[in-house]
């Protein structure tokens, strides 16, 4: 059964950075493209960020320089590194695999990150 464990974020002002991590289980994870999710309160959750199993990134424009995604597939986790973090990032922040055609129908509880002085 797949678990994605979600943790890292929290409340952070204008400018503050953050590092979300994932930890997945029941999954073959080396083997998945991996995405970072964003749902915004009233909105649809969508992704920002995405890695490869061979390392391969991709960014939404609105978080392209700010966020980083990595992973380390011995540990079966995967990364965001949030930096100037502005108020528009507030969102729960999800990870899952990642496949256009099939989207994932299983998700973890997230992680919270709200931006606000």
């Amino acid at each position: 059964q797949v678990q994605l464990v979600e943790s890292g974020g929290g409340l952070v002002q204008p400018g503050g950075s953050l590092r979300l991590s994932c930890a997945a289980s029941g999954i073959i994870f080396s083997i998945y493209t991996m995405g970072w999710y964003q749902q915004a309160p009233g909105k649809q959750r969508k992704l920002v960020a995405r890695i490869t199993s061979g390392g391969s990134t991709n960014y939404a424009d609105s978080v392209k320089g700010r966020f980083t995604i990595s992973r380390d597939n011995a540990k079966n986790t995967v990364y965001l590194q949030i930096n100037s973090l502005k108020p528009e990032d507030t969102a729960v922040y999800y990870c899952n695999t990642y496949n256009p055609v099939t989207p994932p129908t299983y998700w973890g509880q997230g992680t919270q990150v709200t931006v606000s002085s």
